[in-house]
């Protein structure tokens, strides 16, 4: 087990919950629900609308199914929440963290209209705030239920809210961090001359569920001229020796949060003009995670990595942002980018993946890392070398 696997068990140990580092009700308490309420007040809208995806989970710890059917958290700004729920799926959002929250539950049947339900308990908002991830076909249907409600989006007044992390949730984020660098452990013994990516695709996704993840996100296996696609889809090419290999895996875990780590590995042996750029990369990766502290712009993080890639004559070989945020989705605020001049605060979380991809082959590092009150710490510790692995 890891040292930040190790910390976070004792930390759970101690509050009873072994292996996890934090209680449901740490993680999704309902003091969320008024905080969320002020945040819309704060940005000017009158309610706001969460359909099923990160938003309506991270104030409720509800993991409600997304279907044609709506399920939907209405929350005015000033006045009392509540949850409009088909009745079919009433039990499960009862037995979810939201069932504790002294909520109101609308429960609607096959033949009602929840989306007048929702009008004619609201009144007359002047603006509404809705997911982001909410379907086309239910935004019409509120525009239609609320013709003279402007719509925006209820980012605007969450996002403050959901980018910086609580203790909970980095303890969390730590929980699937050790879990995912496990698989990385594990990963050389499927990587050999003959299989295909796919067959070694398969396995790995596997090992993702075997070590805890509820849901498999993404597992990519980029090798040889693959490895140069940073979103390459796993195809049938079968490994060879000599083979660059990139590896990157991540899922949710029950918590709802979620892991993402890139590893790179080399079949019997390196590529001959890998190691140069390989160095390269590693301490533009080790030098961005050690520029993150309170107050430095998310884009300068991007410019260390991006700095010293340029230096060494690989620049146009780095086509991607440095990072991304991380939590309930995999990809999130904030984004570690050029242009981006939000300085970083304690309890944000985010990857820093440089990757230099010349053609043949390719190669990138990933690690999540937190902000800090002190500077930074990694929630993933596999090694950060090029690891080959038996031919």
């Amino acid at each position: 087990m890891s040292a930040e696997a190790a910390t976070a068990q004792a930390a759970v140990t101690a509050a009873g919950e072994v292996g996890r580092g934090y209680t449901t009700a740490d993680l999704y308490p309902p003091s969320r629900l008024a905080r969320a309420a002020e945040a819309a007040a704060r940005s000017g809208l009158d309610a706001l609308l969460l359909t099923p995806g990160p938003d309506l989970r991270y104030l409720t710890g509800y993991d409600a199914h997304q279907s044609e059917r709506l399920t939907c958290l209405a929350m005015p700004a000033a006045g009392p929440a509540f949850l409009v729920v088909p009745r079919l799926e009433l039990a499960s959002a009862q037995a979810s963290p939201v069932g504790g929250m002294n909520l109101e539950f609308v429960v609607w049947d096959e033949t009602d209209d929840p989306y007048r339900a929702v009008a004619r308990r609201l009144g007359s908002p002047a603006t509404v705030g809705l997911a982001g991830q909410m379907w086309a076909m239910m935004v019409l249907r509120f525009r239609d239920a609320m013709p003279g409600a402007r719509q925006a989006l209820a980012a605007g007044a969450l996002r403050g809210l959901r980018i910086r992390k609580s203790p909970a949730e980095i303890a969390a984020l730590a929980v699937a961090g050790a879990a995912i660098d496990r698989v990385h452990a594990s990963v050389p013994r499927w990587l050999r001359p003959g299989r295909t990516e796919r067959e070694a695709a398969a396995d790995i996704a596997s090992a993702i569920a075997a070590e805890g993840h509820a849901r498999i996100d993404f597992v990519i296996v980029g090798s040889g001229p693959n490895a140069a696609k940073p979103h390459h889809e796993p195809s049938d090419r079968v490994l060879g020796h000599g083979d660059a290999v990139v590896v990157d895996i991540g899922g949710t875990m029950p918590s709802g949060y979620c892991s993402d780590c890139t590893r790179t590995y080399a079949i019997g042996a390196a590529p001959p003009d890998m190691a140069g750029y390989y160095e390269v990369l590693r301490e533009a990766q080790e030098a961005a995670c050690a520029a993150v502290r309170p107050g430095i712009r998310a884009e300068t993080v991007d410019a260390v990595a991006r700095g010293l890639i340029t230096a060494a004559g690989h620049g146009e070989h780095f086509t991607h942002r440095t990072g991304h945020g991380i939590g309930l989705e995999t990809h999130e605020d904030p984004y570690i980018v050029a242009g981006n001049a939000e300085e970083l605060e304690p309890g944000m979380a985010f990857s820093v993946e440089p990757g230099i991809y010349p053609g043949p082959h390719g190669a990138r590092i990933e690690d999540i890392v937190v902000c800090t009150a002190e500077g930074h710490r990694r929630l993933n510790n596999a090694s950060r070398d090029l690891i080959v692995v038996g031919s």
